[in-house]
């Protein structure tokens, strides 16, 4: 049996080994983890330095703490799948959804995997979520090329009751890469100016150098003059002291100066390049140098991180957690509270979509967290802020005017209403106004007015007139004056019948009217 321990046979199967490679990497091995400043960075000491740290908590507390919920999709439209999933609330047993995803992300960003355990009952339903140490987890394929991972050296879990999140994933490879082991010399470089910087003002501003003394000391004299002099300088406390020196000793100063070896260039330096590690904007993590704000507002800046910072991260998450809900459902994180502007934009933006018909008095209400009203859910258009649904009235009317000009300039109706796709309307048959006065028409029987609606000529009988003027008879006394009579002869034009007839098309409408004279 100990030979079997010490020489594994084919038959020993892979699970048995207590060691993983990810354990043993995450360990601090020398060899594996010092870089070139001369100190140790493993994930989880990365997080001592300080900009790590802002950039972690930054990006995963922001995912966190956004609204998440399930939704389907039917004909097009996004609508709210329920019952919405119980773990989206409560993930597992005292850990709330930010938690969760807040775990997720951590591990995400410094390991490079997160792995989440899928417990079920015994329908297969989803009972919790809990989020594992990647550093336990071996992620392995069997003889038939299928997935499954290893817990603490022991435990098997089949690929379905993983949610395995990747980072970066080199080709062929399994496991997602560690943005800490593959940068951990900038990160080594700032996490030893710190400890450079703290050294600096714990041991002493200005005692770096070497004591000359005329002569030879022994071993023990040597140290003894160090710890003397050490014990006077040494430590913040006891910096800018002035110092003594006896026998001839001198101090003479090998150290480089902060200012000549530009320390804070440096430091500011490394604390941009690891918000460039991270895709994080410097001035999001309390960078106020000049440039540090690359953008020229406050929502452009915003915008930036989002789409570059944030998008990648909830588009795995999005991906990998709608796989737990049933059918075509899937899960989606509102990014809507992070582009939130101040009150003079939203409002703008309310305008817009009001004016526009795209949103309703409702919907900008639930926007601002406030209660909707009655009769507020109707879409609006621009023009006299009718309802959407009698939005066809204004193009009605233009196309009524257009009517109108042609017919009439001569044009046929019924072409017209063709030309312009409207649909026909009976005719009354009456004439136009230029022809038949308002006053002659009976509003109870307007076809009254003329015979409308047949093809039989109308006869209008004018009878005569006759004006008959009598003789006028004068009478003048003395002296008398002999008037002839007078004659008036009076010229009275014929009076002729005259018939007008109205000729009619097959559709009913008036073609011409012609007037006819009798005797």
């Amino acid at each position: 049996m100990i030979l079997d321990r010490l020489i594994p046979s084919r038959r020993t199967n892979d699970e048995e080994r207590a060691i993983s490679f990810q354990s043993l990497f995450a360990m601090g091995d020398g060899y594996t983890f010092t870089t070139n400043s001369g100190v140790y960075v493993t994930q989880e000491d990365s997080l001592k330095i300080g900009t790590v740290y802002a950039c972690v908590r930054l990006i995963a507390d922001t995912i966190a703490s956004l609204p998440v919920d399930s939704y389907i999709r039917q004909e097009g439209v996004r609508l709210q799948y329920r019952p919405r999933p119980v773990w989206l609330d409560a993930p597992d047993i005292g850990v709330t959804k930010d938690d969760h995803f807040q775990q997720v992300l951590v591990s995400l960003l410094l390991n490079g995997n997160s792995f989440t355990r899928i417990i079920r009952d015994e329908e297969g339903e989803v009972l919790a979520l809990s989020v594992l140490n990647p550093q336990d987890v071996e992620v392995r394929r069997d003889q038939f090329g299928r997935l499954f991972y290893v817990h603490n050296a022991k435990d098997r879990i089949e690929d379905v009751d993983m949610i395995h999140i990747k980072d970066l994933v080199l080709p062929g490879e399994l496991r997602g890469k560690s943005r800490i082991d593959l940068v951990k010399e900038n990160l080594g470089l700032s996490r030893a100016l710190e400890e450079f910087a703290a050294r600096f003002f714990g041991q002493g501003s200005s005692t770096t150098g070497i004591i000359q003394f005329p002569g030879n000391l022994s071993r023990e004299q040597a140290k003894n003059l160090v710890d003397a002099f050490e014990d006077g300088h040494k430590g913040l406390r006891r910096s800018h002291r002035p110092g003594i020196l006896f026998g001839g000793a001198t101090f003479q100063k090998t150290g480089v100066d902060p200012n000549e070896s530009q320390f804070l260039e440096s430091r500011q330096f490394a604390v941009e390049e690891i918000a460039r590690i991270f895709r994080v904007p410097p001035s999001m993590i309390g960078v106020t140098t000049p440039g540090a704000m690359s953008y020229a507002s406050v929502e452009a800046n915003q915008l930036a991180f989002l789409q570059h910072s944030l998008v990648p991260y909830l588009s795995k998450l999005e991906s990998e957690y709608s796989v737990l809900l049933a059918g075509r459902a899937f899960i989606r994180f509102t990014t809507a509270g992070l582009l939130r502007g101040d009150i003079a934009a939203r409002n703008a933006s309310y305008s817009s979509g009001l004016a526009n018909g795209y949103l309703s008095v409702n919907d900008v209400r639930r926007f601002e967290d406030m209660t909707p009203i009655e009769g507020g859910d109707a879409y609006r258009v621009p023009l006299a802020n009718i309802d959407i649904t009698a939005a066809n009235l204004a193009d009605l009317d233009r196309k009524s005017l257009i009517a109108q000009r042609l017919v009439l300039a001569g044009f046929d109706p019924a072409g017209v209403l063709a030309a312009l796709d409207m649909p026909s309307i009976e005719h009354t048959g009456l004439p136009s106004t230029q022809l038949q006065p308002l006053a002659s028409v009976n509003p109870v029987d307007p076809t009254a007015a003329y015979e409308v609606n047949s093809k039989r000529e109308l006869n209008l009988n004018m009878p005569e007139q006759i004006v008959h003027v009598p003789a006028p008879h004068v009478h003048v006394d003395a002296p008398v004056v002999n008037v002839p009579e007078t004659v008036v002869n009076v010229n009275v034009p014929e009076q002729r019948t005259v018939i007008r007839s109205v000729v009619r098309g097959e559709d009913g409408r008036i073609n011409e009217i012609i007037e006819r004279v009798e005797g």
